[in-house]
């Protein structure tokens, strides 16, 4: 796992500037708890903090190779999962390997084939490497964008890093976040490459970046692409199964602990029961948990899409699959705990959280890492397989904006409640959404000849593939990796996204209900009564004591009239946030997202003192 982070410069020497190198790679402690290393050379500095998992006696970083042409080095961040295969055939064009970690296996593989060994690799990766024969940097984001990286140019050369925080921490980077910085803030959608820091962006998935002396030169190593899919029902359902189980067991290989994240649905019920038929270690059993909250099921109100609590299907599960399984049971407390806000807000360098949502999640992470260092989760599958209610209902789906959106507000038209008049105006979110949205239906690849129907469903896919699952992706990153835990998400498989992309949307839906072919692919391994199971969203607190916590908290901030927070959110929407009665307020209401909002904006104001520009 671990983060990387790096300096080039071709006007100065680099030698003499390690402080400035170890500050950018100290900003990262908590995504590599379990050492830290730093390479400098005239013209290129790099860094690493690592979260030992494969060879934990040899996998130490930077690492470098010595030629007779100059010096090879790499900072590498997460794993390679077919990385004992191309070991072997390395070893065959008579490479020899000092350790047995993945990280020399893919500097070796650079050394062999140059920057086309990225079409070799299997896994979630961002790297860096200084080819010193070349005076040239590379890097490398994997094709999904599972693990994170950014960069920012400058007059004589470029820095990166894992994380904003390892670049924010360069004196040459200015905290200033613009006018199209707070649209993506304000409207949630994650634009691939946008870093809301100015001058600073992200990696896109599939992508490399080549940095010589010439300049800065993108180039694209993967993308989804549309291709006639042949093979008929049974066939697609046992492909997919073949796909997850081999995911599965490939995303198991690890020298440390590892574990299964279970919430009693369909997609990490699925990863779990491919899990338990694999080995563990010692023979033990594989260990499972899950997130709950303190009277869940007291406080929990039914609707059309959150029929029935998860608890119940989660006891099943582990009974079924005899998991050596935890539960965290949260006290809403815990959840609103201004501590558990802030920790949040750091891991994301940005107030974009989902309240009780991310820190349920941090506080699980946090319990799961005093077990295990690896755990796999179910990520992906829901925009993969259209397992969200919205893919099946036609008012939403056809409308003309991002759905997931469409569906929470009720209305295409982005809005939000909270922002000052004068903001709303100069931020202009409905429009910034509009074109976002025909941005991202724009990409969408299509084959010749298909239904208007097919060519939409291509389109929603394509959607949630592109502009959702980055979202969860980076959620699940930062909050796993502030507490030094790696999490692997075995749907996310290029293979997999390859597949499911292609699968006519009449087969994705072919009993009527979402996600007919993971259903179907999951039933050696999953009880009946998960796979009849509606799809329920990841849980959030129902119990009023939450919203009353953040209303509290609230009045705190309100009483500051002057903060720079009130130049973001509305104070007048706030005070009728705080004044509304918790039990007469939706759980997933407007005035829940309000406060929610001014929390985070206020914690992420006090922590980086951004400077906004806002005119």
């Amino acid at each position: 796992m671990c983060g990387i982070t790096g300096w080039v410069s071709f006007e100065r020497d680099l030698t003499k500037e390690t402080d400035v190198l170890e500050s950018m790679t100290q900003a990262m402690a908590a995504r590599g708890p379990d050492g830290a290393g730093i390479w400098c050379d005239r013209h290129a500095a790099l860094g690493h903090r690592r979260l030992a998992i494969i060879d934990l006696a040899g996998g130490a970083q930077p690492m470098t190779a010595t030629t007779p042409e100059g010096t090879v080095a790499l900072s590498y961040s997460g794993e390679v999962y077919n990385f004992v295969e191309l070991r072997g055939e390395l070893r065959r064009r008579g490479h020899r390997f000092r350790t047995s970690s993945d990280t020399e296996v893919v500097l070796s593989a650079y050394l062999e084939w140059g920057a086309s060994f990225v079409d070799r690799l299997t896994g979630m990766y961002a790297f860096a490497v200084w080819d010193g024969r070349t005076d040239q940097l590379l890097l490398v984001r994997d094709r999904l964008g599972i693990k994170p990286l950014y960069y920012h140019p400058t007059d004589d050369g470029i820095l990166f890093g894992s994380e904003p925080k390892a670049l924010l921490a360069h004196p040459a980077v200015s905290r200033t976040v613009d006018l199209d910085g707070i649209r993506e803030i304000v409207l949630g959608v994650k634009t691939p490459g946008a870093a809301v820091w100015q001058g600073m962006r992200e990696l896109l998935p599939g992508h490399l970046l080549t940095v010589g002396r010439a300049g800065v030169r993108d180039h694209t190593y993967w993308r989804l692409r549309a291709q006639p899919h042949t093979d008929d029902r049974a066939t697609t359902c046992a492909r997919v199964r073949e796909l997850l189980r081999d995911a599965v067991r490939e995303q198991l290989v690890a020298d440390v602990p590892r574990c299964v994240l279970v919430s009693g649905g369909l997609d990490s019920s699925a990863i779990a029961g491919f899990a338990s038929g694999e080995p563990t270690e010692r023979g033990a059993r594989l260990r499972s948990f899950s997130v709950d909250f303190v009277g869940h099921s007291e406080h929990f109100v039914p609707d059309a899409y959150n029929i029935n609590p998860d608890a119940p299907y989660v006891r099943a599960l582990a009974g079924h699959l005899r998991t050596d399984h935890t539960d965290l049971v949260l006290d809403p407390a815990a959840a609103a705990d201004p501590d558990v806000r802030r920790a949040c807000v750091t891991a994301r360098d940005l107030p974009v959280g989902r309240g009780d949502l991310d820190h349920s999640l941090y506080l699980l992470f946090q319990a799961i890492k005093g077990h295990s260092t690896v755990a796999l989760s179910g990520e992906g599958a829901d925009e993969m397989f259209g397992g969200y209610w919205w893919f099946h209902d036609r008012g939403v789906s056809e409308a003309a904006g991002f759905p997931w959106l469409t569906a929470a507000l009720g209305t295409v038209r982005q809005d939000r409640p909270y922002l000052p008049d004068d903001l709303r105006a100069a931020l202009d979110i409905p429009e910034f959404a509009a074109q976002r949205y025909r941005d991202a239906v724009a990409e969408t690849p299509v084959l010749d000849g298909e239904s208007p129907g097919q060519r939409r469903a291509r389109e929603l896919l394509h959607l949630h593939l592109t502009r959702s699952l980055g979202g969860m992706l980076d959620r699940k990153d930062r909050l796993s990796m502030a507490v030094g835990l790696e999490v692997r998400v075995p749907f996310c498989d290029h293979r997999i996204a390859e597949y499911a992309f292609n699968i006519p949307w009449a087969t994705h839906v072919f009993d009527g209900r979402e996600k007919s072919v993971l259903r179907e692919a999951a039933r050696p391994v999953v009880p009946e009564a998960i796979r009849a199971r509606t799809k329920s969203p990841y849980p959030m607190t129902h119990d009023p004591r939450y919203l009353r916590a953040l209303q509290d908290q609230a009045r705190d901030i309100l009483a500051a009239p002057g903060h720079d927070v009130f130049t973001l959110v509305d104070a007048s929407a706030a005070r009728r946030a705080v004044e509304t009665a918790p039990e007469s307020a939706p759980h997933r209401g407007r005035h829940r997202l309000v406060l929610e909002k001014l929390l985070d904006l206020h914690v992420w104001l006090e922590l980086y003192r951004p400077k906004l520009l806002t005119g």
